[in-house]
């Protein structure tokens, strides 16, 4: 009621200004939502990570076989005296990439292995050109391919 008179108004009927905000329970069940989200996104974006890293590597592995295989065409044979004869790439991210002389240097097997966060991932291809997933966080596949989904060989 308005304190001049005594007869109530229409203005003493409105109903209540709404007052901004969330309440508690709005606000905590906003942030249950992000958290949720969080655990299940934060682990897909790793491994999509980790997957976008493996083609870096198997094009390291292809360019050392053709260097390998120029290097027969010049010389007859892969390597002297149990060593590799061309340099192994540097700096390939999350990887190392060796390589092994077999037959008196008729041969070789040159591997990209995991290290870090790509441990657990490791991949091979020889003289003949098989390619073989090695080693694999999720498994690695019965055949001779290089897989960056684990059982699966790629397409």
């Amino acid at each position: 009621m308005s304190p001049i008179s005594a007869r109530p108004t229409l203005r003493d009927f409105r109903a209540p200004r709404a007052v901004g905000g969330f309440t508690l329970i709005e606000l905590m069940m906003a942030v249950a939502v992000a958290a949720i989200l969080a655990a299940v996104a934060l682990p897909s974006y790793q491994s999509y990570v980790q997957r976008s890293r493996v083609p870096t590597a198997l094009d390291n592995l292809s360019a050392v076989q053709t260097r390998m295989e120029q290097r027969y065409q010049d010389t007859g044979n892969y390597g002297i005296d149990g060593v590799c004869g061309v340099t192994m790439p540097a700096g390939v991210a999350g990887f190392t990439i060796t390589c092994a002389l077999q037959g008196g240097g008729q041969q070789f097997t040159a591997t990209a292995t995991g290290s870090g966060a790509m441990a657990g991932y490791a991949f091979t291809i020889n003289h003949a050109g098989v390619r073989v997933t090695t080693a694999h966080p999720k498994g690695a596949p019965a055949t001779n391919c290089w897989s960056t989904k684990g059982k699966v060989c790629d397409s």
